[in-house]
């Protein structure tokens, strides 16, 4: 039985990995369960799986979750701190790191010091710190399960000993793939919301209108896969059959398909290197009239050349972009800039910012404390 601790459950990755979890009660516990804001949906899983603990990391919300779960034996804990703490449990066998943002960049490395495997969806967090999460992985000899369902496509078509050629990311080239540029200047937040493919939360649905989520998962493939980043092509694939797929170096390509289902390639990080019973669709070739293939327009979505300049420049830069990008994301949402402002907005965060080759943590905090300064002035 493997204990998971849910880094961000009432979230779109967390509440699919406790569906399952639910499939499969003989092999996985909601040992822990995390929430930043959403104290009724938190109280309501708590009930329903009965957690070791639950951490309500808003301290104004700890009371109601705490009164809520007093008939329970179940442990509540609130503030930052509490999430770093409660992945060192010594029962915790697998850390899902499913947190929105920066803010899952500390209790990762937390849950890596203290030895436990990680299943990761929070890709800032390597887009952050790469090379700070590669060497502790590496140090403490702790798995980074890849849970985005690009990454854990790619994983799934590795072959250990044959070297990758290339890694072909693919897109949905998100709402806006066939906008030109005058359309884009007039996109709403409720535009931009409407995905066509995947139902996700609204910060990382609007990182796929501008691409820039694309862009982060190019820098996560590079940490994840150790790649360069001329060795990364974004395909832009609005079907969303092929998740992505490698090339080696004999010219073969090996791609990993499937039905836009978060929970395969989440189940597959707490089963692998086993594949289990998944209820749910399936795919359907015989339904699949038009499989198509685009480059991505990196003018018309300068976001996607912002995150490949940021990867090339290294040090700090990929944490300035995130920092800034989630500045701008969250003004975009609040109606307080226009769409076309989000890339805008990085691009001179970027510039504004001394770079800083030094991967410390210390250096990604403070980095991040000051552009996300920087940017907000911006807005």
């Amino acid at each position: 039985m493997k204990k998971i601790c849910i880094l961000g459950s009432t979230g779109s990755i967390g509440t699919q990995a406790l569906d399952v979890i639910s499939q499969h009660p003989d092999l996985y516990e909601a040992y822990i369960l995390t929430a930043y804001n959403n104290a009724d949906l938190v109280i309501e899983q708590a009930r329903k799986f009965k957690p070791e603990a639950v951490v309500i990391a808003n301290e104004a919300n700890y009371n109601k979750v705490r009164e809520a779960l007093a008939d329970l034996p179940i442990k509540v804990y609130t503030g930052a701190q509490a999430l770093c703490d409660v992945v060192q449990d010594d029962n915790v066998d697998i850390v899902l790191a499913s947190m929105v943002g920066f803010a899952g960049l500390e209790p990762t490395i937390a849950a890596i010091k203290a030895k436990k495997a990680i299943a990761l969806a929070n890709k800032e967090t390597l887009v952050v710190a790469g090379d700070l999460i590669t060497r502790l992985a590496n140090e403490y000899q702790v798995p980074i399960l890849p849970v985005d369902s690009e990454h854990s496509a790619i994983f799934q078509c590795l072959e250990p000993g044959n070297r990758i050629d290339k890694i072909l990311l693919t897109c949905s080239g998100g709402p806006f793939r066939k906008f030109d540029a005058e359309q884009i200047k007039h996109v709403t937040k409720d535009d931009a919301l409407a995905h066509p493919t995947w139902n996700m939360g609204a910060k990382i649905t609007i990182d796929s209108a501008t691409l820039m989520n694309k862009g982060f998962e190019v820098i996560e493939a590079k940490w994840l896969f150790g790649v360069r980043p001329e060795q990364i092509q974004v395909v832009v694939h609005p079907q969303s059959v092929i998740h992505s797929a490698v090339q080696f170096e004999d010219g073969a390509v090996k791609a990993q398909l499937g039905v836009p289902d978060m929970r395969l390639p989440i189940q597959y990080a707490f089963s692998y290197p086993k594949r289990l019973t998944l209820n749910g669709d399936r795919l359907d070739l015989f339904k699949m009239q038009n499989l198509t293939f685009d480059e991505p327009d990196t003018k018309r979505f300068p976001c996607l050349a912002l995150a490949y300049e940021a990867l090339h420049q290294g040090g700090n830069v990929p944490c300035i972009v995130n920092a800034a990008n989630e500045i701008a994301n969250r003004a975009f949402i609040d109606d307080r800039i226009p769409y076309l402002r989000i890339a805008e907005i990085i691009e001179q965060t970027m510039k504004h910012i001394d770079f800083c080759n030094d991967s410390s943590l210390t250096t990604y905090l403070e980095t991040d404390k000051v552009a996300r300064a920087y940017a907000s002035t911006l807005i």
